[in-house]
């Protein structure tokens, strides 16, 4: 019975993250933003978060699975990429060098912030 119900919390949190979601999505459409509603979703949530309006406990076992999940919504745009063969076969190398590139710089700077988060947790608790 506990696992139904943990399934049914993810189920409910995943529900909610979508809701604002596409909530966003609606308003940036709307209002005619030049920033992708879901975007815009990541920083309503973000300071929904800060200002205690949502606890992270409601959202959390929800985010942690989307995350553990993470790599099942890459791949229909990794076969989307097939569609594109032309382009890969003329600029194929320039695009895997930006893509290794920007890979490199991404894990540095999560690295980096991971570090420095870390740092500041340990020095609250000491």
């Amino acid at each position: 019975m506990g696992k139904i119900k943990n399934l049914s919390i993810i189920v409910l949190q995943v529900a909610v993250l979508f809701f604002i979601s596409l909530a966003m999505n609606f308003i940036a459409k709307w209002l005619h933003l030049p920033i992708p509603g879901t975007i815009l979703g990541i920083i309503v949530l973000f300071i929904l978060l800060k200002t205690n309006v949502i606890k992270l406990s409601w959202i959390e076992q929800g985010a942690n699975w989307l995350l553990a999940e993470l790599l099942l919504f890459f791949i229909p745009a990794a076969v989307g990429v097939m569609n594109y063969m032309s382009l890969l076969e003329h600029d194929g190398v320039r695009i895997l060098l930006v893509v290794i590139s920007s890979t490199v710089v991404v894990m540095a700077s999560s690295g980096l912030v991971a570090t420095r988060i870390s740092k500041r947790k340990e020095h609250r608790v000491q």
